[in-house]
């Protein structure tokens, strides 16, 4: 992507608030179903040809994989996290505390729309401090969450097509927006007030993320899972609510 002057957005799409509503409620349901799928692949008495290829399996209970179609690249890390509940880890399983662990020159962090009690539209700003793959980017994102019937927590975070994003929240100054294609968690509780981490991102090196990095991503998940992690910790248990 040029970051060479403050061209305008040449398509914006002028969209209702019920149109947006399904739009996002239906896109959101996609990406979840593939959370999901992502989580329960290659599982034990669950082993296929998904095309998931581990990158590092590591003795603290860390799994790296990755799946490529194309030039997409989908990136999956498991955590095996003891003594941390899925009430206390889903509290920082959001857009907002991710962003900033990938780069905490997060300038600002803003709910545009509340869809519902579950689906929101947030803007996300780095700024120019930032590190080059973050500097001046923005992203307008749906953050949605669902508890499923066996009680599995489910993040989704995806941004919006560039020209629904545009009519919500033309773009500013010399920000650039970015694109991030499917995100999210999915956390099961475990005995013993522990649970399972899936953390899902797919990215796009032709419109965002430079092909050198995809390379080193796997260290990049370790530490933001670990960060989300001790700040889970310091979250109030269950029982002290």
């Amino acid at each position: 992507m040029s970051s060479t002057g403050p061209a305008p957005c040449s398509r914006s799409w002028s969209i209702s608030e019920d149109s947006l509503r399904r739009y996002v409620h239906f896109a959101s349901e996609s990406c979840i179903q593939e959370l999901l799928s992502a989580s329960d692949s290659n599982r034990i008495g669950n082993v296929g040809n998904d095309g998931w290829k581990i990158l590092s399996d590591l003795d603290n209970g860390v799994e790296i994989s990755k799946r490529r179609s194309g030039s997409f690249h989908t990136f999956r890390s498991r955590w095996l996290l003891r003594s941390v509940s899925p009430q206390q880890f889903i509290t920082v399983a959001n857009a907002i505390d991710a962003a900033k662990q990938w780069e905490p020159d997060l300038v600002e962090a803003r709910y545009i729309k509340d869809l519902e009690d579950n689906l929101s539209i947030i803007r996300l700003r780095f700024g120019e401090n930032s590190k080059p793959l973050f500097r001046n980017r923005e992203f307008i994102v749906y953050e949605r969450r669902e508890t499923m019937e066996d009680g599995t927590l489910v993040v989704a975070v995806a941004s919006l097509p560039k020209e629904i994003a545009a009519g919500l929240h033309p773009k500013q100054n010399n920000a650039i927006r970015g694109l991030l294609l499917q995100s999210g968690w999915v956390v099961e509780k475990l005995e013993d007030d522990s649970c399972m981490v899936t953390y899902v991102v797919q990215l796009d090196p032709a419109g965002w993320l430079p092909k050198c990095f995809v390379n080193r991503l796997n260290t990049k998940l370790v530490m933001i899972i670990e960060n989300l992690k001790k700040l889970a910790q310091g979250c109030p248990a269950d029982g002290d609510k």
